[in-house]
């Protein structure tokens, strides 16, 4: 018996017309089925989860507890997995097993998820296509030769080619968003400190969250939600309580304020992406939204800024990666400074060396205030733009990606063309702002085109809200890929 929403599967399992057992054995036939042409997959633990789901079945006196129980989630392979592999798609860190869970991890299993297990991602999650795994590219459902989207490619193409309902991105400047945007799902982007980034490899310390994909915005929800709240082990957690999202899903959103910046969806942006945007807008209108336009004078500057600031803290995050402690480590090295150089010559590839070297550049003496103090600056306008304009509206929306899902190989030489990917995605990252992305359109070709709402700090369920009711009165949450 197959089910396609995670709220599906727990209303099965419970009233008795499936087993968390069965749940998982139909998820592993759908991963061997589809994964050959995708590549969504670096690692499926069947054993694991098949164990996992059968202690389930027998914990009956548990089940009222468990809001994801059974439900069969994937992991992006950058967020730590207790003595399963964790590569985050590189070469560095080949055949790495961590000796412990990301708090996101705990808790999807102490909230009842069965982990069957972990996604391709573009290397240490630097990307927008999931194309620079060391470990080869993933495809998108919608058309295999084009991409997934990234760098979180490998865990919207699962959840889109309906593997499983469930599973978890991580974003730095758009990586759950985009390619849940060009896959067709739903993704989300917590405010920063939402989520504990405990466990989860670093890229850029202050852009990172972990976030939700899901084939619907109520099973977002229910995953953030299980995954969310304080972690005495990330100082960036956020004592926060975390709401009930589902208690926000009313499908009433009369007397909402949406602001729309439109001077700066406008350039670059695909005509048919415009119109699906435009469209999408109506929904919300007749639904009883108001929408009217707001300014984000700064955010022109905001892929700049971004390129400044994660480029310097990857630069100081992956230099732990010399060979030493764990990882991949150059052979037959003639001396200490060599080993360290041939390691992460050999073990990083071409956009990891890019970014480090930007990185590097920009944090050394001389450059410092000139680049990255200047970025720092600017980055704090980008945040008050916001504040201002949430002084008129509730949400912001925009497209989530100017493009569809482009070819693949298409941007691979290009980085700056490939870096534009992120242009309306990197202002939520920058500013620590939640945001979401919701199937809004399709292209005659077929491929999925994305709305984005940005909330205020904290207020997820205003989004959520929103993206609820606009998803209850269109057709493209339940399209699927034909691919």
């Amino acid at each position: 018996m197959a089910f396609d929403t995670a709220a599906e599967i727990v209303h099965a399992i419970r009233s008795g017309q499936t087993s968390a057992v069965e749940v998982c054995h139909d998820a592993l036939n759908r991963i061997r089925r589809g994964d050959e042409a995708l590549h969504a997959f670096l690692e499926v633990t069947a054993d694991i989860a098949l164990n996992r789901a059968a202690a389930l079945d027998t914990a009956r006196d548990d089940w009222d507890r468990l809001p994801l129980l059974g439900v069969p989630v994937a992991i992006k392979d950058n967020i730590c997995t207790q003595r399963i592999p964790t590569t985050a798609g590189s070469k560095i860190l080949s055949g790495y097993r961590p000796p412990y869970n990301a708090t996101a991890v705990d808790r999807l299993i102490a909230a009842g998820a069965v982990i069957v297990g972990k996604t391709n991602c573009d290397e240490f999650a630097m990307g927008s296509s999931t194309e620079n795994s060391a470990y080869g590219v993933t495809r998108n459902p919608w058309a295999h030769d084009r991409t997934p989207g990234g760098s979180s490619g490998g865990s919207a193409a699962a959840v889109a080619a309906r593997m499983l309902p469930l599973a978890l991105g991580s974003e730095t400047g758009g990586s759950v968003r985009q390619p849940a945007s060009l896959c067709g799902v739903v993704g989300v982007k917590p405010t920063y400190g939402r989520v504990s980034r405990y466990g989860l490899l670093a890229f850029a310390s202050s852009l990172d969250q972990i976030g939700p994909i899901a084939t619907t915005v109520a099973d977002a929800a229910a995953l953030l939600e299980a995954i969310a709240g304080p972690d005495a082990r990330d100082s960036t957690a956020a004592n926060t309580p975390v709401p009930h999202y589902a208690e926000a899903l009313t499908g009433d959103i009369r007397g909402l304020r949406v602001g729309v910046p439109r001077k700066i969806i406008t350039a670059g942006t695909d005509r048919e992406v415009l119109e699906a945007f435009d469209q999408a807008l109506d929904v919300l209108k007749e639904q009883g939204a108001s929408i009217q336009d707001v300014e984000l004078p700064h955010s022109s500057h905001a892929i700049p800024v971004y390129y400044l600031l994660a480029t310097a803290e990857a630069s100081s995050n992956l230099a732990r990666y010399d060979g030493v402690r764990y990882g991949y480590r150059a052979r037959n090295a003639a001396t200490l400074g060599d080993m360290y150089d041939r390691t992460r010559d050999e073990g990083f590839g071409p956009e990891v060396k890019r970014r480090i070297m930007l990185g590097t550049y920009v944090l050394s003496s001389g450059y410092y205030d000139a680049y990255y103090l200047k970025a720092q600056q600017v980055r704090t306008l980008i945040r008050r733009d916001y504040d201002t304009a949430f002084e008129a509206v509730d949400l912001i929306a925009m497209p989530t990606s100017p493009t569809p899902a482009f070819k693949l190989g298409e941007r691979t030489a290009d980085p700056i063309k490939m870096y534009l990917a992120d242009v309306f995605t990197v202002g939520a990252n920058l500013a620590g702002l939640p945001a979401l992305t919701v199937p809004c359109g399709m292209t005659p070709d077929r491929l999925p085109i994305g709305l984005q709402l940005t909330g205020r700090l904290m207020d997820e369920a205003t989004m959520f809200r929103a993206a609820d009711a606009f998803e209850r009165v269109t057709p493209f949450a339940r399209s699927r890929p034909q691919a």
